[in-house]
């Protein structure tokens, strides 16, 4: 079977973009890059659904660069011959990089623009002039630069690729797509790439495609459980934080984790949580600029950091899905009196970005949507890498779990959420650990670290800008997961004492703190058999400061006393 397969030098690619693929150290195509990569360069429209983490950036990232390298050879005029549309800011950045890496070997002849970015329209009207050869962003942004005059498509247009478009939809562009196509020539070649095919695909479908070849690989939208574990427990709110508490402390979960939360109040108030046993995670949300968003996601995947708490907020734009959990409904309807100022509509981590080597998803608060779910949970078990979801379930949101293990089981009965064995009655000695810290994270503690992490991130994101553009090096000391500490810190709850420890897990866990556990590493790799003591240890022995008593004084003090 391996033997059938189309490879990447079979499918007559330029070479530069073949010893791009090779520095990639990508040595045979994914199912959906062999698929379509052809039938794109043969200029058929393309519908594809496949799951996250299956190279679809790539599938048509490599037949946009493959026909401007052939028409560049004809004609030499520089134009904008493709465009990408994109959901996020977070999505537009990473299909510039991919996009980058790609055309490594041929970038004088096929230059990539991002304009997805906060900057202001007259900033990015010099880079648009340069006629970029691809131009990646979204809708709303691309719309405005079409309104502004600063981009003109409709004679030069050639290709049209509209990325995870499932998203496009509930993300609420549908009115300025279809404004953007009044700007379109009339023939230009179209690619529709989505995780799930919903109704709005299908419409989608109607305005942007003719004649295509639809494209439905990988039957389950989500990798069998031989590559990806699928877990639930059900637990109730106070549960939820001794759980992720006893998980993280105890290392049970290990590799770099994401934890979803279903708004930004309750992201600030699990970070304040974890700060009271000294776990350190990073938060992300539509309130953090757009560079500190980005820095956080390369950091991470860099392995800077091994924990994000991550908000997954579009469902929260309609307040009839909005999640059930008790401590995000007043947060919500406030947002929704202040018309939500702080946040970023085009937002989204669990749709389409590419975290790298995410080991598991922790699903803090249930989502309210199939499609969030497969969203989030792919961000593990991308490629060919093992991955594990976890989530917990509250009473509450028992229908919701339902309604995924429905679509799930109909797409594939091999991806059913197995139940977490766990036995709740051995961690029942860190729950006073638990209450005690919830206690020290009041709405008060939240707000005011709600408000120091934006401060703290607008001043790396503005002010510095300039500065660590002159100093990359500065920028990679920069951590996103510092202490906020706006909560009272106790530091007994740092490190677990032996006894709480469950008996099941004595052997396995080291209850001391990272620093205490290093110089116990220290002291025991130290050679063994004949060493000569340091000069310091025998100077503490043999002290005689340290060891001379004298007890002559009270005889004097007597004396003067008596005279």
């Amino acid at each position: 079977m391996a033997a059938d397969r189309l490879l990447f030098h079979e499918m007559g690619l330029d070479d530069r973009l073949l010893k791009a693929v090779a520095d990639l150290g990508w040595s045979q195509p994914t199912l959906i890059q062999e698929k379509a990569i052809p039938l794109a360069l043969e200029g058929k429209d393309i519908l594809a659904r496949a799951r996250t983490g299956s190279g679809k950036t790539a599938a048509y990232a490599m037949p946009v660069i493959q026909r401007i390298l052939t028409s560049k050879q004809s004609v030499r005029e520089q134009d904008v011959r493709a465009l990408v549309l994109v959901p996020t800011k977070e999505l537009g950045r990473q299909v510039q990089t991919m996009m980058r890496q790609l055309t490594a070997f041929c970038s004088r002849d096929v230059r990539v623009a991002d304009i997805s970015g906060k900057a202001d329209l007259s900033s990015q009207r010099p880079i648009l002039m340069e006629k970029p050869d691809v131009i990646v962003g979204t809708p709303s942004r691309v719309l405005a630069h079409l309104n502004a005059q600063n981009l003109v498509l409709h004679s030069s247009l050639e290709m049209l690729v509209v990325d995870e478009a499932d998203l496009l939809f509930s993300f609420g562009f549908e009115a300025d797509l279809k404004n953007l196509l009044c700007h379109l020539p009339k023939i230009y070649q179209s690619f529709l790439m989505s995780a799930t095919l919903t109704e709005d695909v299908q419409a989608l479908k109607e305005l942007l495609l003719h004649n295509p070849v639809i494209l439905k690989l990988q039957g389950s939208q989500l990798p069998d459980s031989s590559q990806l574990q699928q877990y639930s427990i059900k637990c109730e709110e106070e549960e939820k934080f001794l759980l992720i508490y006893t998980l993280l402390k105890l290392r049970l979960v290990q590799g770099k984790t994401l934890v979803f939360v279903g708004a930004v109040d309750r992201c600030y108030r699990l970070k304040l949580f974890l700060e009271q046993f000294s776990i350190p995670a990073c938060v992300l949300n539509s309130e953090l600029p757009v560079q500190s968003r980005s820095h956080i996601i390369t950091q991470f995947n860099q392995g800077f950091y091994d924990y994000i708490i991550a908000t997954d907020e579009q469902s929260l734009a309609d307040p009839s899905v909005a999640p059930p959990t008790s401590a995000g409904k007043g947060k919500k309807k406030k947002a929704a009196e202040k018309g939500g100022k702080g946040k970023d509509k085009e937002y989204g981590v669990s749709r389409g970005v590419d975290f790298q080597n995410v080991a598991n998803v922790i699903n803090f608060d249930f989502p309210t949507t199939v499609e969030s779910y497969i969203h989030r949970v792919g961000r593990t078990a991308r490629a060919d890498n093992p991955g594990t979801a976890l989530s917990f379930i509250s009473n509450t949101e028992l229908a919701l779990l339902a309604d995924v293990e429905e679509a799930l089981t109909g797409d594939n009965p091999d991806s059913v959420l197995k139940p977490y064995q766990f036995k709740m009655d051995e961690i029942e000695g860190f729950r006073y650990r638990c209450r005690d810290a919830m206690r020290s994270v009041t709405k008060q503690a939240v707000k005011e670290a709600r408000l120091k992490e934006i401060k703290q991130e607008l001043l790396n994101s503005e002010k510095l800008k300039t500065y660590f553009e002159d100093n990359p090096r500065d920028l990679q000391l920069l951590r996103h997961d510092k202490d906020l500490h706006p909560a009272v810190v106790k530091p007994h709850l740092k490190n677990i004492p032996e006894y709480l420890i469950p008996e099941t897990l004595r052997g396995v866990i080291d209850p001391l703190s990272s620093k205490r556990r290093r110089k116990r590493k220290e002291k025991s790799s130290k050679p063994e058999g004949v060493v000569k003591a340091s000069f310091k240890n025998n100077i503490k022995r043999t002290n005689p400061l340290r060891s001379f008593k004298y007890s002559g004084g009270r005889g004097r003090k007597g004396k003067a006393g008596q005279s």
